[in-house]
């Protein structure tokens, strides 16, 4: 993985934390609390899932294990 596509991925994963903001923000508007966090739930988990992957690989670059080109 390039180093540009390593930061593209993270912006990905900062806009999904944002879109789980707005998402749960609009739903709240018309449906109740519980149905706005189950809708916004599982793009924030993707967006955990993909800041965990990108610290790895980060950290797996800081150690000279695996480096990003």
């Amino acid at each position: 993985m390039n180093r540009s596509r390593f930061v593209g991925l993270a912006l990905l994963a900062f806009g999904l934390v944002f879109l789980s903001f707005v998402v749960r923000g609009t739903t709240r508007l018309l449906a109740p609390y519980e149905l706005a966090v189950a809708l916004s739930a599982p793009i924030l988990f993707a967006a955990a899932g993909l800041l965990a992957v990108l610290v790895v690989l980060a950290a797996l670059d800081v150690t000279g294990i695996r480096e990003l080109e």
